[in-house]
């Protein structure tokens, strides 16, 4: 035999055997999904994945490369069932038929939820998903900025709304991939931009519906963190309504569709309008209100001090009165009026006691209606009043 191999002549080093093996069995199999459980499963420190598939008679040794690692949402557990697509091959270096997987999928959502999950954990973990944190939105914003694909329905549903319910509102497009594998990496640099800019009031984040993996980019921790990082409000807006993702869960407001995204981002006009002329017929209203009220609370005020004034004007002068009456009571005059008289001195001092006068002593009596001068002829003193005089002295 002549054949390469057929004699010890023209036998087959092991590189050629392996080599000739490896392009029989790509060429004998195209790429093809297989299904099976997932055991020995272990992640390389260069970025490769290694594992076997087995059913309940046979098991095949897989790997995933480094390259590939990136389009799987998450590692497998051990014992999941999944269904993988590759390409059959050799492994030259060992001589060992393995299977090169390019794509994984868990039944059911398997290998996205657990993504999905570890992926929540971490931004929990660290405070991002807590309600506290997230903003309210600007009333009357003057700019907005859309991060989305720029040749994506998307975008001109939020444009068409944007105009339709206020024209004067300003779009600013930061174009970004929304699907595939550098759509993460994208997103995050457009966000980077806007977060340099600081120009925008509010900004909408996101594209219209698809499948799980054309939506998976919004899933993505790296993109999590810098929508919850920007320093504008963040409007989610991924897929339709019954679409969730990680983006809506760190943004400070979720909407089920672009459209409804733009709704929530800008009021119409007209509302505004009519918000505003209210807002100045409630104030007039107001003003005119205030003003009667305190014109009324005035002259109730002013006739109020008026009566407490003339009350008060009023308690006094009977007050006066009644101590004029007092001290007209008390007063010498008025004793004087009665009939009485004061004797005076040539000083002019009082001279209450008979014991103060001596014979041939001039003084003066002071009367009702006049002083009368006189002298004392004769001085009679009561024994009581001597008495009190020895006393004295």
């Amino acid at each position: 035999m002549n054949a390469p191999g057929g004699s010890p002549e023209l036998a087959l080093t092991i590189a050629q055997l392996t080599n000739a093996a490896k392009e029989i069995l790509e060429g004998a199999f195209p790429p093809v999904w297989i299904k099976g459980e997932v055991g020995n499963f272990t992640a390389h420190r260069n970025g490769h994945w290694y594992f076997s598939l087995r059913d309940a008679t046979a098991q095949l040794s897989c790997v995933v490369w480094s390259r590939d690692v990136k389009r799987i949402p998450a590692p497998p557990d051990e014992g999941m069932q999944v269904m993988a697509h590759g390409q059959l091959s050799v492994y030259a270096a060992r001589g060992q038929m393995q299977f090169m997987v390019r794509s994984l999928e868990a039944e059911g959502e398997g290998l996205w939820r657990k993504a999905f999950e570890k992926t929540k954990a971490a931004l929990e973990k660290d405070g991002l998903l807590d309600p506290a944190r997230k903003r309210r939105l600007p009333r009357f914003p003057r700019r907005v900025a859309v991060i989305t694909s720029p040749d994506g329905a998307a975008l001109h549903d939020i444009i068409s709304v944007i105009q339709r319910r206020n024209p004067g509102v300003e779009i600013i497009v930061i174009p970004a991939a929304v699907q595939g594998e550098t759509a993460p990496d994208s997103l995050v640099a457009a966000l980077d931009r806007l977060s340099r800019w600081r120009g925008a009031d509010v900004v909408i984040i996101g594209r219209g519906g698809g499948s799980r993996e054309d939506l998976w980019a919004f899933n993505d921790e790296r993109v999590a963190r810098a929508i919850a990082a920007s320093p504008v409000p963040t409007i989610s807006a991924v897929g339709h309504e019954v679409d969730f993702t990680i983006a809506d869960l760190v943004a400070d407001h979720r909407a089920a569709t672009p459209s409804a995204a733009a709704e929530a981002a800008v009021p119409v006009l007209a509302d505004i309008i009519a918000g505003i002329r209210a807002l100045g017929e409630g104030i007039r209203s107001a003003t005119e209100l205030r003003v009667r009220d305190a014109g009324h609370t005035l002259r109730q005020l002013s006739r109020d001090l008026g009566l407490r004034s003339l009350r008060t004007v009023e308690r006094r002068r009977a007050r006066v009165q009644e101590l004029a009456a007092r001290l007209e009571t008390l007063s010498p005059l008025a004793t004087l009026a009665r009939g009485y008289a004061v004797a005076l001195n040539e000083q002019g001092g009082a001279l209450p006691s008979a014991a103060l006068f001596t014979p041939g002593m001039h003084f003066a009596m002071e009367m009702r209606d006049g002083r009368v001068h006189a002298t004392a002829d004769d001085v009679i003193v009561r024994p009581s009043a001597k008495a009190a005089r020895r006393g004295a002295a």
